[in-house]
């Protein structure tokens, strides 16, 4: 795929994501009186842009986010302000972004199981057992068969690693087939945090035998799906982080540069997985700006709520001015620091997926 056409489809999806999130604070500032000045995509500087009401809407050169300019973000001094509304108000403004980057997915997930797509299914045989493991220790043996996990059948290596990671530190149950014909059930508890090439189970799995067949579910099954999928991915992720503060796995982060690789090379497998990973991307949008950060949502909710919390006495427009600039300017540093690292990536010829 030529780079264009991967950065097309990456600005694309960018821009889907972001007028999703700033719809979020757009309807919901309107729906509470606030005066929207502007609701831009892109940053600055302004390549067009018109008036309707009182609101300026824009198009804007750098095609790396967008934002809801709000009268008074930070002074409620200021007529039909963000901060002259009840905690309350504020609070549901402020994250409604994430909200809606949570939600978003919900609707792309379900897209893209109603699209035809290729599933690759199989027989998953266990080839190793690690001694120590929880799959030693339940009887496993090279040879078995995983059929199902917690009642959810095992119809390839990909579904044994999400049942995996959705059950991390939880005891599941597993139906294995033996190479007698017999079928036995089985409880261990995946590990959070295994030896070095163990996994959490303690197995090597391998799919001796594959087959690919198109598939595609009408709406009413597909929207569903898309819901289990999103809560699923949510719990995923939660795990995820979860792992890195336990040191459990290292800690990956990627800026623009790394998505848009990755980007090319999941649009590649085709609309579906394109969809899938979209919403990915969406629902990693929705729980980064909800991070109590400065210059992010979640930061700046963190100062409505000290306010509440110190009975309406209010942290200085000023003092929230500075500390949001000083967290913006650390920000695009990260960025910058992230990107560096993507392009050294890439020019090595690595990959993101494994």
């Amino acid at each position: 795929m030529s780079l264009i056409i991967t950065v097309l489809i990456f600005l694309g999806i960018l821009a889907v994501l972001i007028l999703a999130h700033e719809l979020g604070h757009f309807a919901t500032a309107k729906a509470f009186g606030v005066k929207v000045e502007e609701f831009g995509l892109g940053f600055p500087p302004r390549l067009i842009g018109f008036k309707r009401g009182e609101t300026l809407y824009s198009l804007n050169a750098v095609p790396l986010g967008g934002f809801t300019k709000m009268a008074g973000e930070e002074d409620p001094k200021v007529e039909r302000s963000l901060a002259s509304k009840s905690v309350g108000a504020r609070v549901i403004v402020l994250s409604a972004g994430s909200i809606m980057n949570a939600l978003l997915p919900i609707l792309l997930f379900s897209i893209a199981f109603m699209v035809p797509h290729n599933v690759v299914t199989g027989e998953v045989l266990v080839a190793e057992v690690a001694p120590g493991s929880p799959a030693a220790a339940a009887g496993l043996e090279a040879g078995d068969t995983i059929l199902s996990i917690n009642n959810e059948p095992v119809q390839s290596i990909g579904d044994l690693q999400i049942f995996t990671q959705l059950n991390l530190g939880k005891e599941v149950n597993l139906a294995v087939g033996h190479s007698d014909a017999t079928v036995e059930e089985v409880r261990l508890i995946p590990r959070w945090k295994p030896p070095p090439g163990e996994g959490a189970m303690g197995i090597v799995v391998n799919m001796p035998e594959v087959t690919v067949t198109s598939q595609s579910y009408p709406f009413w099954e597909a929207i569903p799906l898309g819901v289990s999928e999103c809560i699923d991915t949510f719990v995923i992720f939660k795990n995820e982080i979860l792992k890195w503060f336990i040191g459990a796995t290292p800690v990956q982060v990627t800026g623009p540069v790394g998505i848009a690789q990755l980007t090319g090379e999941v649009a590649r497998a085709g609309f579906s997985p394109l969809l899938l990973f979209a919403g990915f991307i969406s629902i990693n949008l929705a729980i980064v700006n909800i991070l109590p950060l400065p210059a992010l949502d979640g930061g700046r909710i963190v100062f409505v709520l000290l306010g509440w919390i110190r009975q309406g006495k209010r942290i200085s427009a000023k003092t929230e001015g500075m500390v949001h600039a000083i967290g913006f300017a650390i920000l695009i540093a990260a960025i910058i620091a992230v990107t560096y690292q993507d392009i050294i990536r890439i020019i090595a010829g690595e990959s993101l997926i494994p």
